[in-house]
């Protein structure tokens, strides 16, 4: 996300941190960079004016002097870039919590309710969802379709035309629910028809949060929309779509900062769990290589099943480590997200990252679906002792052909069984759940020393 931003202000803060004087010639370079990097990233081109003259003036004064000039004027972009992404919003559960999602067409309502049903579902929540959408075609069938894949109930009736009846038919029943999720109807455009039906659904309902819904890739118009829903509507958060799909999102990040409407969540992929709670320490410190431990920790924690982590710690205490393990391993972390997507998370891969080819996380991700078919087709000691392959050519090429994979797919998956062993056997501090920033800086930094795509 946002992969053009992140490696101008890496240049840029690497450019500062090592450079011995910061002349002007310098100084006019990294504005610049800065400001076509903000431009493009479609941040107001007012605030970024703003932002670079601040830093500008911090690097020519010569009032300040040395390494401190150069911690003062990292720490200002620093703050200054925080500035822009605005404050961050815890979001605690009360005992009754019911969430409305507002938003124009195709800006993701009704897969972020989805995400979040499932992000609480998994915390222990009871979660349920509503379809008031009753304008646009198959709306009620496509909330029903996320909620049933998901295991969440869901409450619809397709052929009712009026939102306020629905509610009022479902009203008792979603009331079971500590965290009912309201899917509304949008429109190509805001208009005096949407807000009326969104405050008198606000009405009957008694939100206790109204997020509003937008894309990342909407641009300069996204203080416009969001000025105008949180005018008529009292938005107290915004929920931003598609991180993933776009080199910009500034001008969304950059418009909720302005009209005071916090991001509290962004979505970064199409799967259920790619849903994050804004930080924006965090996310300005992955948009800087340093990547972002909290974030990578709750994905695991919300995709691995923890009876599976005692199992596998336990067989790692007692030196078991079998390729049916491994191949669990693989499936959680297809869970958590894309390869690329994993290492841009930990401190030391996210920076590694950028020296891999741009097509071998793809060749990664393929020979992980390889590995996955080898395993199913060893027996089981050649599963538990996958040492005795190495010894017996004659094994892999039987997988091999058994697989319909090729026999030097085989022997990096051993290698690569043989590394992930090494590493997780070697954190004495594993507990299974609990790996602080200490422990998997070091992982990262071994794992980047051995890794070979």
């Amino acid at each position: 996300m946002l992969e053009k931003l992140s490696s101008v202000l890496k240049k840029t803060t690497d450019k500062i941190a090592n450079a011995i004087f910061l002349d002007k010639n310098l100084v006019d370079q990294i504005i610049k960079d800065l400001q076509r990097a903000l431009i493009e990233a479609d941040v107001n081109v007012s605030l970024v004016l703003e932002i670079t003259k601040k830093i500008k003036q911090a690097a020519l004064d010569e009032r300040i002097k040395g390494i401190e000039k150069k911690e003062h004027i990292i720490k200002l972009l620093h703050d200054e870039l925080i500035g822009l992404l605005g404050e961050k919003r815890e979001i605690v559960l009360k005992k009754h919590n019911v969430w409305m999602m507002l938003g124009l067409y195709g800006q993701g309502k009704t897969t972020s309710i989805g995400k979040i049903a499932s992000y609480y579902a998994k915390r222990g929540s009871k979660v349920c969802a509503i379809g008031l959408d009753v304008h646009r075609p198959a709306a009620s069938e496509q909330l029903k379709q996320i909620c049933d894949k998901l295991n969440i109930p869901v409450f619809i009736s397709p052929e009712e035309k009026d939102p306020k009846k629905i509610w009022k038919k479902y009203e008792s029943e979603v009331k079971k629910y500590n965290l009912i999720l309201i899917d509304t109807a949008g429109r190509d455009a805001l208009s005096s028809d949407l807000i009326k039906e969104i405050k008198d659904i606000a009405k009957l309902t008694k939100p206790t949060e109204t997020y509003l819904v937008m894309s990342a890739d909407i641009g300069q118009t996204a203080k416009k929309q969001a000025s105008a829903f949180k005018e008529a509507c009292s938005i107290t958060g915004v929920i931003i779509t598609k991180m993933d799909s776009t080199a910009k999102a500034g001008g969304a990040l950059t418009a909720c900062s302005e009209v005071k409407a916090p991001v509290v969540f962004i979505g970064t992929g199409e799967k259920s769990v790619d849903l994050e709670t804004f930080d924006p320490e965090s996310f300005l410190s992955r948009l800087l290589g340093m990547g972002d431990l909290e974030s990578l920790m709750e994905k695991i924690h919300s995709v691995v099943n923890k009876d599976q982590i005692e199992k596998t710690r336990k067989r790692l205490q007692e030196g078991k480590f079998t390729l049916d393990d491994f191949a669990g391993q693989l499936e959680s972390m297809n869970s958590i997200g894309s390869f690329d997507k994993i290492m841009s998370h930990i401190p030391g891969l996210s920076k590694f990252k950028e020296k891999v080819p741009e097509n071998m996380m793809e060749q990664q991700e393929e020979k992980m679906k390889h590995w996955k078919t080898a395993i199913k087709s060893m027996t089981l000691s050649e599963k538990e002792n996958p040492e005795i392959l190495e010894k017996q050519t004659s094994r892999i090429q039987r997988i091999s052909k058994g697989a319909g994979v090729s026999t030097s797919d085989i022997r990096a998956l051993i290698k690569q069984y043989k590394m992930i062993k090494e590493l997780i056997s070697s954190q004495a501090s594993l507990d299974g759940a609990q790996l602080d920033q200490k422990t998997m800086m070091k992982f990262a930094k071994k794992f980047a020393k051995k890794i070979r795509f």
